[in-house]
């Protein structure tokens, strides 16, 4: 059982803070570091100093650490033509040694678009599968060759695809609630799965629908990772998960109803439940960056018992 940690940089965080909960990541024994691309805040809070880059920032991470694996959930498809965005990603694998996954999105959240001029296409979700297309695409093409793609949103035409990732693959991820093309493009292209913020039935049936598309396509539904994020908030007693609650301006009930919240021995058998239904690695979401006790705390005392 794989717990990454998950970051969300847009909501305030310095690329110093960042470090500090990767470095804390990495010797607390965690398998990875993950980060969201986005570049505004949601919500209340004022996001200072501002958003970082999330292939920027991992940049820096893959040289400043030397085990965790680095990625994102998601890279947003509106934001990197996908040639570059190969280029960028395969760059920071080398950074890292081999480090690298790429979880890539279609993008959703207009405001940010708009805020930064960032074009906002209506037809997104095609997109997202040319992209995929492409990225995986270009990495796969044996080196002294050329890579063609002539879609309709884009067209590559005698690319040397270079450089090459330091991995023989890197692992996609690709995820989301939608019930009919999400489940398609994942079993086309994806190593993982991942259902966002979910119930434990609503990951039940999204995993069978990703299976079920699976073997229609050729492949065995157990050749994808099946994972979940979950906003996480752990204390050793119920004044300490509440105090953690306050500090992220949620209640404790509904981070109970809705993630992996309340006392270790309460997120492990939460855990659990997922884990019944197929889930094998669980992102969680970290939103106060600065408590680091609370790295700990999930390390001591749930981490240890899922090992």
């Amino acid at each position: 059982m794989d717990l990454r940690i998950f970051t969300e940089p847009q909501q305030g965080a310095t690329y110093d803070t960042l470090l500090s909960v990767a470095k804390a990541t990495e010797d607390l024994g965690f398998d990875a570091f993950f980060r969201s691309d986005h570049y505004l805040k949601m919500g209340s809070g004022d996001g200072l100093p501002g958003p970082t880059d999330a292939w920027i920032t991992l940049a820096g991470l893959a040289r400043e650490t030397k085990r965790i694996r680095l990625g994102t959930l998601m890279t947003a498809g509106t934001f990197r033509l996908p040639g570059v965005l190969a280029i960028q990603v395969a760059q920071v694998d080398q950074m890292s040694g081999g480090r690298v996954e790429l979880g890539l999105g279609a993008g959703w959240f207009e405001e940010e678009h708009t805020a930064y001029g960032i074009p906002f296409p209506k037809e997104k979700f095609p997109r997202l599968e040319e992209q995929v297309e492409i990225v995986t695409g270009l990495w796969k093409t044996k080196a002294g060759d050329t890579f063609d793609f002539h879609g309709k949103f884009y067209d590559l035409t005698d690319s040397p695809a270079l450089p090459k990732p330091a991995q023989d693959k890197i692992p996609v991820l690709i995820g989301g609630h939608g019930a009919a093309r999400t489940p398609r493009l994942a079993a086309r292209y994806a190593d993982e799965f991942n259902m966002p913020f979910a119930s434990v039935e609503d990951s039940e049936r999204q995993f069978g629908r990703v299976r079920a598309a699976a073997e229609e396509a050729g492949r065995k539904g157990d050749d994808l990772t099946y994972s979940n994020a979950l906003v996480v908030c752990v204390g050793k007693d119920d004044d300490e998960v509440a105090r953690r609650a306050a500090a992220i301006g949620r209640e404790v009930e509904e981070l109970k109803a809705n993630g992996l919240a309340g006392t270790p021995a309460e997120v492990v058998d939460k855990i659990g439940r997922y884990a019944e239904i197929g889930s094998r690695r669980f992102y969680l979401q970290l939103l106060d960056l600065h408590d680091l006790d609370h790295l700990d705390l999930i390390s001591s005392h749930v981490q240890s018992q899922l090992s």
